[in-house]
């Protein structure tokens, strides 16, 4: 017998959603916050290009609980750290992330990880969570550090390479291997180019609000479901494979076919797929936005990056981190730079609940019912948190700093019971690729290169990050070896 998932929600008419989104909102039996509450095009089209002026707007007029009209309804904000610490961890049982704005996500992960709730969530995190233990994540540091010394090698100096796409590549193959045990350069994962296809289906994100609510051929939804079909194909092969032969390995496909409940129930092969689309997206997308905004950043502040290398001079053994260095964060100036990075570009920017029961916050009252977001975005962009938030500064993030920060100030990974499974994999990978790029390279902007960033639903460079590629200055020939 199958674990009992919740619901579909996928089938639901969309426009039968609006309208019942708008009956629920007049509904409400207590007022929303204060805030700009009739409907405006303008302020919906603002909101989709940039969100983070306009909550920061919010924030300055009307404080940290304020409501937004974003197309069909109103939509609360709460930022800043207490707003984080009580969506995320003190009253996050009275949210729901499966009835948010990105319930639309259904329609590529399924019902995985990041869009269900309760106790399904609960039963599922905790089957997956041995696939993200300490030692689980030592036994793929050599797989990692293979696939990005490869990908390193593919680098040309004096010639320029797209930093955006080639993460996004890398972090798949990497994600293949480490969480799933799929070759990435085997026949059925060869027979597609999975990187690509999760970015044209989150794409689905940067159209038009009103485009997404249509679900006929040639929309944004149809073009979602289209490439979601083509990645089932190589996720349901591999469990048939799986299933077939028997065959297990140290990963989390492995883990979730041999899933079993207190009961004796198992997931069936529809939820195997939905975990499996979910962190095939997480594994690889997040890594992807970090890595592009710290080499950005880094090619904005050559002081930082002498830095960088001047540890890596100290602490490394022939250019090659160890281990230990790796999943421990003993790298002290890149672990800032990459909490600095995370604080100025969370990659998941934004938090979207719909709360269950009405509640006050702020001397504001919410409804039960309504749309709920917490921003790390904005959260981390608050003057009165960070200080010039807008610079670049890792030194925030010095052992002193970061422990004087309020709780909930700093949100990457949201919070709570909520916290990204992957996060230390992540964290992992950011740090791998980071230190064998330094230890060759030095990446440049071009000097016409403006950055223009997108939301899909993660923080992206909106037309990619091309970045000039020339050897590290002074590097040690023993270095340059090391690091393949």
């Amino acid at each position: 017998m199958a674990l009992v998932g919740p619901p579909p929600l996928l089938d639901s008419n969309p426009f039968a959603v609006l309208f019942g989104d708008l009956r629920e909102e007049r509904a409400a039996t207590v007022p929303f916050p204060p805030g700009d509450t009739r409907f405006s095009l303008a302020r919906t089209r603002r909101f989709a290009n940039e969100p983070l002026p306009m909550l920061l707007e919010g924030y300055e007029r009307y404080g940290p609980v304020f409501t937004l009209r974003i197309f069909h309804g109103n939509v609360v904000f709460m930022l800043g750290p207490a707003a984080n610490h009580y969506i995320t961890v003190s009253h996050a049982s009275n949210f729901l992330w499966r009835e948010g704005h990105f319930r639309d996500l259904i329609g590529l992960m399924g019902d995985g990880l990041l869009t269900i709730d309760g106790d399904f969530h609960r039963r599922s995190r905790r089957a997956m969570l041995p696939a993200f233990h300490q030692e689980r994540l030592l036994a793929t540091v050599e797989l990692m550090l293979e696939e990005i010394a490869r990908a390193v090698e593919q680098l040309v100096p004096g010639q320029q390479v797209d930093l955006y796409f080639w993460t996004r590549r890398l972090a798949m193959r990497v994600a293949m291997r480490a969480l799933f045990g799929l070759d990435p350069d085997g026949e059925r994962a060869r027979s597609i180019d999975a990187a690509t296809l999760f970015e044209q289906a989150l794409s689905f994100y940067s159209s038009e609000y009103l485009l997404r609510i249509f679900r006929g051929p040639r929309t944004p939804w149809a073009r979602l479901q289209a490439t979601a079909r083509q990645l089932d194909g190589l996720i349901y092969s591999e469990i048939s494979h799986r299933r077939a032969s028997d065959e297990r390995g140290e990963d989390i496909l492995s883990l979730l076919l041999d899933a079993q409940d207190e009961d004796g129930n198992t997931l069936s092969d529809l939820q195997v797929r939905d975990e499996v689309m979910t962190l095939l997206f997480a594994g690889h997308d997040t890594t992807t936005s970090t890595v592009s905004f710290m080499f950005y950043e880094l090619a904005r502040h050559p002081a930082i990056v002498a830095r960088l290398q001047a540890e890596q001079d100290a602490e490394l053994h022939a250019g090659r981190p160890t281990p230990a260095q790796l999943t421990g964060g003993e790298l002290a100036e890149l672990e800032m730079v990459i909490d600095e990075t995370l604080r100025k570009y969370p990659p998941a920017w934004v938090g979207p609940r719909r709360s269950i029961e009405p509640f006050e916050f702020e001397g504001h009252t919410v409804p039960g019912r309504a749309f709920v977001n917490y921003s790390s975005w904005a959260s981390h962009h608050l003057a009165d948190v960070f200080p010039q938030p807008d610079a670049f500064r890792p030194e925030r993030f010095s052992p002193e700093a970061r422990a004087a920060l309020p709780k909930g100030a700093y949100v990457p990974f949201g919070g709570g019971s909520r916290t990204c499974i992957g996060m230390r994999f992540g964290q992992l990978e950011v740090r791998a690729i980071a230190t064998l790029i330094l230890a060759r390279y030095t990446l440049s902007l071009p000097d016409d290169y403006r950055l223009e960033i997108r939301q899909m639903p993660t923080i992206s460079p909106k037309h990619g990050l091309p970045m000039l590629v020339a050897p590290r200055a002074h590097a040690p020939q023993a270095q340059l070896a090391g690091a393949l």
